[in-house]
């Protein structure tokens, strides 16, 4: 049915229960146009001028009908309150402890994806706005020694397989939306404010990051790349980054 659908490889742990739901809304979907499609055919039929040649103002008068809305909101309510917001506030609420994940900063701009990590000590540096300049986009203080060791890129993306990825999002200029469509994710990047997402990638393998918000005249730059790769080769890869900050 993904296939059928165009779906993406399904690349993080949440990723075949996203499937699922959008498998079920098209059934839905399905089940919803060919009731509607039947019943407008009924009323084609039963109500058509030569059947009723007089026309009725008057309406339904069945007491059925009003049940029938009183059911129908019922039955909204109850998969609203007892449904939807519980699995939605559990899987919105049930981030991983951080010690035990990859945590990383998204840091949108026009036409560019910031990626920051936090290096060797767990701890990510302070930023301050004044600082911001084009060989240090994040506004990474050097006085603080938190800071000394992290480690940024942009426009590529590594993290390893199999271990919880923690995402603070933010956004430097205007809109832009996260797109991970292997890993199911999507999420806007909203000046002001820093965003929290989390996922875990079960697969190995090089995607885009696509940006899927129009954010100026260069929205189609908007791109980027990110690399799932073993713990081992990651912890590789953070490391020559950091060496080429550093200058070694």
């Amino acid at each position: 049915m993904r296939e059928w659908l165009g779906l993406p490889v399904a690349a993080s742990a949440h990723a075949a229960d996203v499937d699922r739901l959008i498998v079920l809304m098209h059934w839905l979907m399905v089940v919803l146009f060919v009731g509607w499609s039947l019943f407008f055919i009924y009323v084609l039929i039963r109500f058509r001028r030569g059947a009723n040649p007089k026309a009725s103002y008057e309406g339904v008068k069945a007491r059925w009908a009003s049940w029938l809305e009183v059911g129908v909101l019922t039955a909204e309510v109850v998969l609203l309150v007892f449904f939807s917001i519980p699995i939605w506030n559990a899987r919105v609420s049930a981030f991983p402890a951080e010690p035990q994940s990859t945590v990383i900063r998204v840091v949108g701009e026009q036409f560019i994806w910031n990626i920051h990590y936090a290096g060797a000590d767990g701890v990510f540096g302070r930023t301050m706005i004044s600082l911001v300049a084009s060989d240090n986009p994040l506004g990474l203080d050097p006085s603080d020694p938190a800071a000394r060791d992290d480690v940024w890129t942009q426009n590529q993306m590594n993290l390893p397989v199999n271990r919880p990825v923690i995402v603070y999002l933010s956004s430097k200029d205007v809109i832009h939306s996260f797109g991970l469509p292997q890993m199911r994710v999507k999420q806007d990047a909203v000046p002001g404010i820093e965003q929290k997402i989390w996922f875990m990638p079960t697969q190995t393998g090089e995607w885009e990051i696509a940006c899927s918000q129009l954010c100026g005249l260069g929205h189609y730059r908007m791109r980027g790349f990110y690399t799932i790769q073993t713990q081992a080769d990651f912890d590789a890869w953070l490391k020559e980054q950091a060496a080429e900050l550093n200058g070694q």
